[in-house]
């Protein structure tokens, strides 16, 4: 028995040995474009892991570049003013694009025929006409294109799903998923940043577009792409000193054939949060956050019993957007079709959420084909 470990621990070693060199020796040549997404903090205040090396940056704004190279430490050589400039001094495999929502297109736009791949911030395009463009050029280029959020790497959302498929809480019936803050002001979100969030034409709306896709992304996730039948949002403006020009408070409800979603997505909440509830016929699977996951099985009325789990992080390269998108582009990984991060499980997004827009502005229950 004991052989038969050490074995198992050896082969375990050698082969993560060999991903680890093969990571070190064949870094994915990344670009970064736009730097007034906040999330660029990820990527630019990354632990040096020896699979992603940044060959440029492109950010016309140098007094925004300025301060985060000190910040970060990067070198200004590697900042340039425009897309072109970017690719006439280093050849990027792949980029991932921090500016605004709308900008997301025109990134497409000029890398997809040049056979480079694109990652971009949560959600995938401002508008469902943006999205359809960029999947035609996508597709018509053979690049990968991937949308990133933060809850895809919670350890819980991963467990839940396989809580689900597993049959701990019966069949799915209803799913609430709530996200959001006490809003961007607030917070206190750098300018340049908050110039474009509260833009609805540069982020296609406030609260319902920033927060709502988390929900819209996990449901078609944990329905394996399925689409809901009907979509109803309601939206408020509850703080119109501070988002003068969009809403900040969105309800979502989607209807399915056996099951039903509320996603919540607010920026008027005191404490911040990004959790989930999956409701089955015999118990409940709740992802508190992203560390803390409990499991409810019901006992008659209102009885249960629960057992709390506290996750570790999720396994390399699963637990960062970079390192599974260089896995993914290197063909050492290949993702299911409806994944949280692929073209396909994000455009059902889009759709979700030009839906709910429609809904919110009109008043009515729309119906998807």
């Amino acid at each position: 028995m004991k052989s038969r470990l050490l074995l198992f621990l050896l082969i375990a070693m050698n082969v993560f040995s060999n991903i680890y060199a093969q990571t070190e020796t064949d870094p994915l040549k990344l670009g970064v474009i736009g730097l007034t997404h906040t999330h660029v903090h990820w990527i630019l205040g990354r632990e040096e892991i020896g699979d992603v090396e940044i060959v440029g940056i492109v950010e016309p704004d140098n007094e925004l570049a300025e301060r985060y190279a000190k910040q970060h430490g990067f070198s200004m050589d590697l900042v340039y003013p425009t897309m072109e400039k970017l690719m006439e001094n280093s050849k990027p495999e792949a980029v991932a694009a921090f500016g605004s929502i709308y900008e997301h297109l025109e990134v497409v736009e000029f890398f997809a025929p040049r056979g480079i791949h694109v990652m971009v911030e949560k959600p995938l395009a401002v508008s469902l006409e943006h999205a359809s463009k960029m999947k035609s050029l996508a597709e018509e280029n053979n690049i990968h294109l991937f949308t990133n959020y933060e809850t895809t790497w919670y350890p819980t959302n991963h467990e839940a799903y396989i809580m689900l498929k597993e049959d701990r809480v019966g069949e799915l019936r209803k799913v609430i998923v709530r996200d959001g803050h006490k809003g961007p002001k607030k917070l206190g979100i750098n300018e340049e940043f908050l110039n474009w969030l509260l833009d609805p034409k540069q982020n296609g709306a406030g609260a319902l577009m920033d927060f709502g896709c988390y929900g819209a992304n996990l449901m078609t996730w944990l329905k394996n792409g399925e689409k809901p039948n009907t979509v109803t949002a309601v939206t408020q403006q509850l703080q119109k000193e501070n988002n003068p020009n969009v809403d900040d408070e969105a309800n979502i409800i989607l209807t399915y054939d056996d099951s039903n979603a509320l996603i919540e997505a607010s920026w008027n909440w005191p404490i911040g949060r990004k959790d989930m509830e999956i409701y089955g016929l015999t118990g409940v699977i709740y992802a508190d956050n992203r560390n803390d996951l409990r499991l409810r099985i019901a006992e008659g009325y209102d009885g249960f019993q629960e057992e709390s789990f506290k996750l570790e992080e999720r396994e390399y390269p699963y637990n960062d957007p970079f390192s599974l998108f260089r896995a993914v582009i290197r063909n050492e990984i290949k993702l299911d079709k409806f994944a949280l991060s692929t073209l396909e499980n994000n455009m059902i997004v889009m759709q979700i959420l030009d839906a709910a827009l429609r809904s919110s502005k009109t008043g009515k229950t729309i119906s998807l084909e």
